[in-house]
């Protein structure tokens, strides 16, 4: 139990320097359009992701009663860990979702301005892979794309290479509890943390002079119109591809833990 408990309180030190400052400006009425993504676009609340669990044995009844879930999850993540990376996308789904638009998703101006914008856009090649990134496109947008992704064909297009699959990890982790240990959801959080920081830096808005993570460095953009801000942003990417790879193996794995035992295979 003493080992429990302070593993517990190891699992909330860690995450308190994300879940604290969010909390505060939530009480302030503050929103950060970087910061406050992970606990407002998903659906795991700052107090699930601060309790800690050290998983459930595969024999629980309540893991049967996942078994769909687990299912899911084991489909996607293994179809997408099956495919070569892509790095040439240059995060241009976030500019797809402001083409022409009267409005954009974030009280934030454009670094370069609307017409200039959209010529960026209209002069790339988009390649989105993710439907939870496509379906935010706007209408003028939308046929601009090679691909279309759907709501239920995931498992036909998530690749390792994408900013969003990567930042998702912590969505399928969250999906798992309490049935994985808390560690592993720790570590999906703070990849996803960090993957949200150079999704916002390679998108159109200007936001020099925020801060972008705990460490205070500030905002700086990664200019995806130029060449070598394209190769800034593909050498990131590809590291955060390198970090999510051993969490969805892990996820992998726990989902055909669970999956062994809930058949009675193991």
């Amino acid at each position: 139990m003493q080992e429990y408990e302070e593993q517990a309180a190891a699992h909330r030190a860690r995450l308190a320097p994300y879940v604290g400052p969010h909390l505060a400006r939530r009480d302030a009425g503050i929103k950060h359009p970087v910061h406050d993504f992970l606990f407002t676009y998903y659906a795991q609340r700052p107090t699930q992701l601060l309790r800690w669990h050290p998983g459930l044995d595969a024999s629980d009844p309540y893991v049967a009663e996942r078994r769909p879930v687990i299912t899911q999850l084991h489909e996607l993540l293994t179809a997408t860990a099956s495919r070569p990376g892509n790095f040439g996308c240059f995060g241009l789904h976030e500019w797809a979702m402001v083409h022409r638009a009267d409005a954009t998703r974030h009280p934030v101006p454009l670094r370069l301005g609307a017409a200039a914008t959209d010529a960026v856009t209209e002069s790339h090649r988009i390649t989105c892979s993710h439907f939870d990134a496509f379906r935010f496109f706007t209408p003028t947008a939308l046929g601009m794309n090679t691909l279309s992704p759907g709501s239920r064909d995931r498992a036909a297009y998530e690749q390792p290479g994408c900013l969003h699959g990567g930042m998702d990890l912590y969505k399928h982790a969250f999906r798992l509890s309490p049935m994985i240990c808390s560690d592993l959801v720790a570590d999906a959080f703070e990849l996803a943390w960090d993957i949200r920081i150079l999704d916002m830096r390679a998108a159109p808005y200007d936001m020099t002079g925020a801060v972008l993570d705990p460490s205070g460095e500030p905002w700086s953009p990664v200019r995806i119109e130029t060449p070598d801000g394209k190769r800034e942003y593909a050498e990131a990417q590809r590291g955060f591809a390198e970090r999510g790879a051993p969490i969805r193996a892990a996820l992998i794995a726990e989902c055909e833990r669970l999956l062994a035992t809930a058949d009675g295979i193991a």
